[in-house]
């Protein structure tokens, strides 16, 4: 007994000493791993919208929940909306986490204003940075007013950097002739130009080299890309892609009207409207309330076809559908835009469809297209066929109508076209109805 306990205690000693090693010897690494630093790479790439606004504000929630170290935007842009740009300079204002702005292409417009937001500019040789003007969407100058407060705003963001630089990126009167920036034209720095006037603080031609001007040669580098669905969001959440999913939209959902069945028009149209709720929804910009109130809208419209009631249901239908696109839009101006021309183009189609291919589908039900035709046996008066070739005196003239005696019986009649005096001898050739048509009738 005595010499198991004392085996016992000596097993147990010896896993004490075993997982001690063990743990010693695996503490190193511990630190180790503990002492490197994080960097996250964020992609800013195409067109600066407010998907891409939505895409940032997660990634770099992200990062700061992960306790990066630092986060380098990755920036390759043709610019985009001055109000996303704007949210998206408030995000990177506000991180905790130094940001660094990489430009590996191009940061034009609304690109250049996001690179002077962050905490220090890198770009890579051959690239540039500048040409910041505000335009409307017909691709001209915005007004005065709204020029004067960009051009505060670039001032702002380029912080103590010479404001000058900033200034002739948007304001063609600013003459830097030595930056190929005379009057009339924007000013776009080049990397090494850059450089050199202060508005970046290194050139690197790839990440190692900015890992190493950054000292985290050893960090570990995570990126945070845009998932699939973020991809769908800033496609379907484009200004110009918005106005086409809603013709698309109504414009399916009405022919389906005209056509017999559920087939590729009604897929089409649920297919488009999903995409616009789904792309706002995914976005932020749209809330279930939304997707509530339109599928009201749906139900009111569907009670107005089947159980009219004066258009009453067919108008809060109408508001109801509207309102739930206003509500789901960043922008209201725009959406009222898109659904001025989703209207219009539906309108047109949808009139040439019926002229062409007429009404195939539950519109049948409801609409009344018969017509009261002579061919299908619809007269006012009863034709008469049993005239046709009787004989009477015209007891007036003819010119062309007139009164003709038919063996006593007194008709209103016409002639085929020729005048016929009073007296003489008329014959009955066709009848319609009531209209009795007769010639003169010689021997």
């Amino acid at each position: 007994m005595n010499i198991s306990q004392a085996l016992l205690r000596k097993l147990f000693f010896l896993s004490l000493i075993v997982f001690s090693s063990i743990a010693l010897l695996t503490q190193p690494s511990v630190h180790s791993q503990a002492d490197n630093k994080v960097v996250y790479f964020i992609p800013i790439e195409q067109a600066v919208e407010r998907g891409l606004e939505a895409f940032l504000k997660r990634a770099l929630e992200t990062a700061e929940e992960e306790r990066a170290d630092h986060i380098v935007l990755e920036i390759d842009t043709p610019g985009g909306l001055v109000d996303a740009a704007t949210n998206i300079a408030f995000l990177i204002k506000n991180t905790e986490t130094p940001v660094t702005a990489f430009v590996k292409a191009q940061a034009l417009s609304a690109g250049a204003y996001i690179a002077l937001n962050a905490d220090q500019i890198v770009m890579a040789p051959g690239t540039t940075m500048g040409s910041a003007a505000v335009i409307d969407g017909a691709g001209n100058a915005a007004e005065q007013k709204m020029q004067s407060s960009w051009l505060a705003t670039l001032e702002s963001a380029a912080g103590d950097r010479d404001p000058i630089y900033a200034r002739a990126m948007a304001d063609k009167n600013v003459d830097l002739p030595e930056y190929r920036a005379g009057v009339g034209e924007l000013l776009t720095l080049t990397a090494s130009e850059a450089l050199e006037v202060g508005y970046a603080e290194a050139i690197a031609s790839d990440r190692d080299e900015l890992l190493a001007f950054l000292g985290l040669e050893e960090a570990i580098e995570r990126e945070l890309e845009v998932s699939f669905a973020e991809k769908i969001a800033r496609f379907v959440t484009h200004p110009i892609i918005i106005p086409i999913l809603l013709s698309i939209g109504s414009l399916g959902l009405v022919l389906e009207l005209y056509s017999p069945g559920f087939g590729i028009p009604g897929i089409m149209g649920i297919s488009a409207l999903f995409l616009f709720f789904f792309g706002h929804l995914f976005a932020g910009f749209a809330g279930f309330e939304t997707l509530i109130l339109f599928g009201a809208g749906i139900i009111l419209m569907i009670i107005e076809i089947f159980f009219p009631g004066f258009g009453i249901f067919g108008i809060l239908g109408i508001v109801a559908i509207i309102g739930s696109m206003v509500l789901a839009s960043y922008s209201t101006v725009n959406i009222l835009l898109s659904i001025l021309i989703a209207v219009v183009i539906t309108v047109i189609v949808s009139v040439l469809f019926f002229k062409y291919f007429g009404y195939r589908g539950p519109l049948k039900r409801m609409i009344l297209t018969d017509a009261t035709r002579t061919e299908l046996g619809y007269v006012s008066n009863e034709t008469r066929k049993d005239l046709i070739g009787r004989e009477g005196i015209a007891l007036t003239t003819l010119r062309p109508s007139g009164t003709v005696s038919f063996e006593g019986e007194r008709l209103d009649v016409v002639s085929e076209g020729g005048y016929i005096e009073q007296g003489k001898k008329v014959i009955i050739v066709a009848t319609q109805g009531s209209r009795i048509v007769v010639r003169e009738f010689t021997e």
